[in-house]
């Protein structure tokens, strides 16, 4: 699964989120926890229910700004529950670190058992924390998931880490690369990224761990299987190269030859996207890898205007790398809207069967949209999946003017800076989970429910910044959550 970089729609705002000082986690008292732990991705205190965390990391804590922090909302059968939480960041009792203006602590999240214990933890990245005089060098903390939710944390030891303006963590991703059940991590950063072996020991050693200084700097990845073999593939994000702003794209695939580094590459031709999920689009059997580009063209690489989401099919050698990709965008026929500079269509990407059909779909954030008077209100477009892959045929648009979503759509609202799709209520359906992180100049996550044949706005939900204790008067809250 994935945690992959995001197009930072808010950096035009001056966002630091206004939270007190000091002790900040804030749990009320909840029914125990299950006895034995779900084996869920995503639940963290092992009660059947997946949890929601959600990130701002331009917070203000004691009085440090842009230090980070991350809230935690435990899940249940009516979704993420606002009144059983944790606010957590580096003041927080037992967490690494100490806040410092600039860290960014919660700039990337991704969840799994890195302690195979059965509960999930969290991994968080501070891509700008400085280390004994190392500017921005970055670090990485992992929470531990438990009976009762996240508790004890320890840092994520990264050896050979190069020292000033590598960025640790701007994005983080994780599956299990090499089929030995234990999840591995990936991680992105300026100097090149990081593998880290799992399973994690409780001081956070991971079982071994690689750096591959020949890629450079990375935007993030994907974990998926897209050939149907028991391991899953790691498919890296390179970002900018060469003057293409859509990078280049290379797939990992675990060979387990013992005198090599495990794994063969291959890089997909004249593929470019700094997002990313993995689903089984038209339905034959093998994952499909759906990229997200939302920044513009360049000469030499005409992107279209506005943003695009490609489909790399898979098969039983994986993705053809000479294929060409389905490419959808909103000048595509039957897509809502018309491709604009700045629109950012696809800079976050999510892909589930969202419909009941047994065909992946894709949610597709749109968070620079422009409509009725408001700048960067944004959107959100859901596409399906076919037998012929991903279709504009019976798309659909959300946004805070659509009937049953709550709210009203303002300027720099950014609807749509992050999409998350995910069980979180155990009904067998997906919910749909988008960040907001400009709404009232504190910023909010909107969750909408699955229902049979899609996602429900009627008994959607607004859940804001002050809603669960992380209230202030700048956006933020929203812009990242895990999955």
């Amino acid at each position: 699964m994935i945690v992959q970089p995001r197009r930072r729609v808010l950096t035009a705002l001056a966002t630091s989120l206004a939270l007190a000082g000091g002790l900040l986690t804030a749990t009320t008292a909840a029914t125990p926890a299950a006895a034995d732990p779900s084996g869920l991705r995503g639940d963290f205190d092992g009660d059947g229910y997946r949890d929601l965390a959600v990130a701002n990391p331009a917070a203000v804590v004691s009085g440090k700004d842009h230090a980070g922090a991350v809230v935690v909302l435990y899940g249940s059968a009516d979704g993420p529950d606002r009144t059983r939480r944790a606010v957590i960041h580096q003041a927080t009792a037992g967490v690494p670190g100490s806040p410092e203006d600039g860290d960014r602590f919660g700039y990337s999240m991704v969840f799994d058992d890195f302690d195979g214990d059965g509960y999930s933890d969290l991994i968080v990245g501070s891509p700008r924390e400085n280390i004994s005089g190392d500017v921005d060098r970055g670090t990485l903390t992992v929470l531990w998931g438990g009976p009762e939710g996240l508790s004890g944390a320890a840092p994520v030891r990264v050896a050979n880490l190069p020292d000033t303006g590598c960025a640790l963590a701007e994005g983080l991703y994780s599956g299990d690369l090499d089929g030995d059940g234990a999840p591995d991590v990936s991680v992105a950063g300026r100097c090149s990224p990081f593998h880290l072996r799992g399973p994690f020991t409780r001081a956070g050693e991971p079982l071994g761990q690689q750096r591959d200084p020949l890629l450079g700097t990375t935007r993030g990845g994907v974990y998926g299987n897209v050939d149907g073999d028991p391991e899953a593939e790691r498919i890296v994000f390179s970002g900018l190269v060469d003057g293409n702003p859509g990078g280049r794209i290379y797939v990992d695939d675990w060979t387990g030859e013992p005198d090599g580094d495990g794994f063969a590459r291959i890089r997909l031709t004249d593929a470019g996207g700094l997002t990313g999920d993995i689903g089984d689009i038209d339905g034959d059997g093998y994952g499909d890898l759906v990229t997200g580009f939302p920044q513009e063209a360049r000469e030499g690489y005409p992107w279209p205007a506005g943003g695009t989401v490609d489909v790399w099919f898979g098969g039983p050698d994986g993705i053809d790398p000479a294929q060409r990709p389905r490419r959808v965008h909103q000048d595509t026929a039957g897509v809502p809207g018309v491709g604009e500079a700045g629109d950012g269509f696809g800079g976050s990407v999510t892909v589930a069967d969202m419909d009941d059909d047994g065909l992946a779909d894709v949610a597709v954030g749109v968070a620079g949209e422009s409509f009725g008077g408001t700048y960067d209100a944004g959107t959100v477009t859901l596409l399906r999946g076919s037998a012929d892959g991903l279709t504009a045929t019976g798309a659909r648009l959300l946004h805070q003017n659509t009937p049953g979503v709550p709210g009203t759509p303002e300027n720099y609202d950014v609807f749509g800076s992050e999409v998350v799709l995910n069980d979180r209520n155990r009904d067998g359906r997906y919910d749909l989970t988008v960040g907001v992180p400009g709404e009232n100049d504190s910023g909010m996550v909107w969750h909408a429910p699955g229902e049979l044949g899609g996602i429900a706005t009627t008994g959607s939900v607004n859940i804001t910044a002050s809603a669960v204790g992380a209230g202030g008067d700048h956006p933020g809250f929203g812009e990242v959550i895990a999955r």
